[in-house]
């Protein structure tokens, strides 16, 4: 005998109902931070294949964070902890004998990339390693179009300091930034944009 929840049992047909509106509760999960995470991850198997194959020495920056409390009970879990530092950008490495620090940004929007999703610090920090004489720039991934582009990191922050308008327009990443090439091995293929737009 099956035992329903509140005693109650569906009606016929209702089991299979559930199980689109199961589906559609799982995808309303995947939230804007899930979204880039999903790029992120993309980026790690391409630096991942880079480092592999010898081609490049690029690693994700961990954000550094101050440990207050740590539950034993079951092995040891984090329960309570906080940035210790504000975070730079997500990559750096070594590329050709060059320093190379950038940051990966995705959006969902239709029309531009908004400004409020760089912090200002990571701006003044792309600044000094241009000014080091490293290789600075920005992947942003326009979701909704399925398109990366690699963007240098002087004209964001060039833009940035403007504050014209709040956000970059995608036909101005189009006209100044470079489509990076997608595939499975390396799934974003950076580095020939970085060879020819920044080593020439």
């Amino acid at each position: 005998m099956i035992k329903y929840p509140a005693g109650i049992k569906p009606k016929k047909g209702q089991e299979e109902s559930e199980k689109p509106t199961k589906k559609k509760s799982l995808k309303a999960m995947a939230t804007a931070a899930n979204r880039g995470m999903g790029f992120e991850s993309d980026i790690n198997l391409t630096n991942d294949y880079y480092r592999e194959k010898g081609i490049a020495l690029i690693y994700k920056r961990p954000t550094p964070i101050n440990i207050v409390k740590v539950d034993y009970t079951h092995g040891a879990k984090i329960t309570d902890a906080y940035f210790e530092t504000q975070s730079t950008t997500d990559y750096n490495g070594v590329y050709k004998g060059k320093y190379l620090d950038f940051e990966a940004k995705s959006t969902r929007s239709k029309t531009s990339f908004p400004l409020n999703n760089i912090a200002p610090q990571q701006i003044t920090h792309l600044k000094l390693v241009k000014i080091h004489g490293g290789i600075a720039f920005f992947l942003i991934n326009l979701a909704l179009m399925d398109e990366t582009y690699l963007l240098d990191a002087q004209y964001v922050c060039d833009f940035y300091d403007k504050k014209e308008r709040m956000s970059i327009p995608f036909e101005e990443i189009k006209k100044h930034g470079h489509l990076v090439k997608e595939g499975y091995s390396p799934r974003y293929d950076y580095l020939p944009l970085v060879d020819e737009f920044f080593l020439k």
